[in-house]
């Protein structure tokens, strides 16, 4: 089987003060078409540094981490640019919707940055939301949503360029246990019905019990939990 991403010997070091963290110590992983994988840590572990760089966020300090056999920190800026535009969806903890715009425009805008006609973007903006049960928040503005209503708006989001991965790091950290389940059963509909591969970091083990596959990621390093 083809492997979607291939992360090679990855290490991220920061300095402050004089002082080296080595916060990520050789990681080495590869990610297949149609997987769901859970990133585990504890708070601090560096689930969300791990994430910044296979989404080609945050260079490593050495390593490789190759989409689709190229390695995507030798990418020129606007083919990388492009690479998170249409490939990539992510989906944070803060779900980063802008306040003044509505549910239909907040999920248009990776498609208008793509260089999408606005009409069709709507079309499939509209189209994703009514999808995720957003049908009568079309318009509403974030503050006008609950915490699980933004998050599926931020799904919409990542989604709306159909990417071949979507990263989420921590997307329930914020919501009630109800609410968690139906934000992680969604990503998972979208992995089974659409083939999108999911990798979602996250401190809660009944969530990553769900995935395909779990990892913890502890002192710099990623063991597999077998289940």
């Amino acid at each position: 089987m083809n492997s979607l991403l291939d992360i090679n010997d990855v290490h991220k070091y920061f300095v402050h003060r004089g002082y080296t963290l080595k916060v990520l110590k050789g990681i080495s992983l590869s990610i297949h078409k149609g997987e769901s994988i859970a990133i585990t840590g504890s708070s601090g572990s560096g689930k969300t540094t791990f994430l910044n760089i296979i989404g080609g966020l945050e260079p490593p300090t050495r390593g490789r981490v190759r989409f689709l056999k190229k390695d995507i920190y030798q990418m020129k800026e606007k083919e990388l640019n492009s690479l998170r535009n249409k490939d990539i969806g992510f989906v944070f903890q803060f779900h980063y919707l802008l306040p003044e715009l509505n549910a239909v425009e907040n999920v248009m805008i990776p498609a208008l940055i793509a260089g999408q006609k606005k009409e069709y973007a709507y079309e499939k903006a509209i189209n994703i939301l009514e999808r995720l049960g957003l049908k009568s928040r079309l318009y509403h503005k974030p503050g006008e949503l609950s915490g699980g209503e933004q998050q599926r708006v931020a799904i919409a989001r990542a989604f709306i360029m159909k990417p071949k991965i979507i990263l989420a790091d921590e997307p329930t950290g914020n919501l009630d246990r109800n609410t968690s389940c139906d934000i992680v059963n969604l990503l998972l509909e979208l992995n089974k019905k659409e083939d999108v591969t999911i990798v979602i970091a996250t401190h809660d083990i009944e969530i990553a019990s769900k995935m395909n596959k779990c990892f913890e990621l502890k002192d710099g390093v990623l063991v597999e939990i077998k289940k």
